[in-house]
Order: C-alpha cells, then structure tokens, then sequence
C-alpha cells in the first residue's frame, strides 16, 4: 500500500514538473512571437533619430507621430487605400465563388475527367509559364493595362484554395445531393443551396486566403495599373523614396520632426498589417475548423 502511494506521489510530481515545462515552452513561444511586433510598433511610435541609437525596445523611449505624420503628410493614402478595399472585397468574393464552383465540379464521381482535371491543375502549382509570358498574356491578349479588372480575373482561381474546398465537399454525405436531385434540383441548385451552405468553414478559409493576397499585393500595380494605385504600392513607393531628413546644421530642437528610413518603413509595416489584424479574429473560428476539416477525409 505505501508503495502504491510513494509511486502515486511520485508520478504526480513528474506531471507537475511536466506542466511547469509546458508553461515556460508556452510563454517563451508567446514572446518570440509578440515580441517582433511589439519592437515594430514602438519604433514606429519612437523619434528617428532615438532610434537610430538602438532598436532593441518594445516601449517607444521618446513618443511621437512625426512616421506617421510624413506618411500621410507626403502623399495622399484615401484614394489608394479605397481602391485597395475596393480590389479586396470584389476579388475576394470573386475568387471565392469561382473556387467554390470549380471545387464542386471536380468533387463530382460522375464527372469522367475527375482525374484529368486536377492534375493539370495541380501541375500549375509547381511549373509556370514564367513572368515574360505572363505580362504578354495580360498586356496584349487581355489588354488589361490601367484596367481594374487585373486585380481581378488573374487571381481568381488559387489550386490550393480549390483542392482544400474539394476535399470538403467530397466529405459531405452524398445522400444529401442526391436528394435534392430527385426532389428535381439542378446542378446550380444543389450547389447554390444545399453545398454551398455547409461549406461555411473551408468558404472562410479561402476567404481569408484571398483577402490577404489581394489586400498585399503590390507588384501586379507595379507591372500593370500604375494609373490604378493601391494602399500597398503607395506605401512601398514611401519606403523606397524615404530618405533621412536631418541637416547636421540643424538646432536640437527640429530633430524632433526628422524622419528615418527604418522608422518609416516600421510605420508602413504597421498601416499595412492592423486591417489584417483587426479582421481575423472574426473568422479565426471558421478559419481553424476550415483548415481541419478540409485537409482530413474518412
């Protein structure tokens, strides 16, 4: 009977000591991670010329707005961050519907190049055309130069968005779809509102995907629609254009409205990541159970 207890006893303390390891791997974790926005956001909040000095930190030693006064002082942001919502909203729900129709197609059994398909669908994910073709394609075929609609139509379909709602779908119970088709439902139908509907997790998922990638995209601006800029491609131009602005002639007291490349650059990080940030929380549920769901069949 001791015997049992000493070895009760003991295993007890090896959990405990198995739980204070997990608790100090899990605050470490949690630094590592918070910690690089934390410095991201306290020297875009610091004076340039402090930071210059160290920018090891995570509270701004010498606070001030003068990052993200020069941002928006300089150039004019309202235009480019509506288009940039703009190209967000419209290609997200673009994209999603398109994938979510495509991903429907190739769930299908009945549909006898299934197989054929994905394959060549799949084959894009690793061998492109290259970029030369790609901007003859868009500029000369498609003639979408300054157009929006080439923040639209090039991005529309992402193969892994595609497979990841195919697999969801092929796990739903067929017995459903086959219903609605003897209750004389089409294709559209049966999609449009029985599949459709449950494939809320995987449609946020992708959702998410797409928003991301459209809202960060600055480079088809740079190739292609110039004329047509966006939040991301103004902001990369302020970051390529920022230059130091302190004359060693100066008094102390003006170098408070100096500005740095590495400040401005922290400050552009952040205008660029808080939309994001602000969003996920929303559909980090839908997110999570998308992915699992998704990715593992019966």
């Amino acid at each position: 009977m001791a015997k049992n207890i000493y070895q009760i006893r003991n295993s007890r303390k090896s959990e405990n000591i198995l739980d204070y390891v997990l608790l100090v791997f899990c605050l470490l974790l949690i630094v590592m991670t918070v910690y690089p926005f934390l410095n991201v956001l306290a020297i875009s909040l610091n004076d340039p010329i402090d930071t210059m000095r160290n920018i090891n930190f995570i509270i701004p030693r010498k606070f001030t707005l003068s990052n993200y006064i020069y941002i928006f002082e300089e150039n004019n942001l309202g235009g480019a961050f509506v288009m940039s919502v703009v190209r967000t909203v419209i290609g997200t729900a673009a994209g999603v519907i398109c994938t979510a129709m495509l991903a429907y197609v190739l769930s299908r059994k009945d549909f006898y190049f299934n197989k054929l398909f994905t394959v060549l669908f799949i084959v894009t994910m690793y061998v492109s055309g290259g970029m030369i073709p790609e901007y003859l394609l868009i500029t000369r075929t498609l003639h979408l130069n300054n157009n929006f609609m080439v923040y639209i139509i090039p991005g529309l379909i992402w193969v892994y968005n595609v497979i990841l709602m195919r697999s969801f779908i092929e796990g739903l119970p067929p017995a459903l779809q086959e219903a609605a088709k003897i209750d004389g439902a089409n294709d559209f139908i049966v999609w449009a509102k029985i599949v459709l509907p449950l494939c809320t997790p995987t449609i946020a998922t992708v959702a998410l995907f797409m928003a991301v990638g459209q809202w960060n995209s600055f480079m088809d601006t740079y190739l292609y629609a110039r004329d047509l800029p966006t939040l991301q491609y103004v902001l990369y131009e302020i970051m390529e254009s920022a230059t130091i602005k302190v004359d060693p002639h100066v008094q102390a007291s003006q170098l408070q409205s100096a500005v740095s490349p590495m400040s401005v650059r922290m400050a552009i990080t952040i205008l660029a990541t808080v939309p994001i940030l602000v969003v996920y929380p929303f559909l980090q549920k839908y997110f999570v159970g998308g992915m699992t769901l998704g990715a593992v069949k019966d």
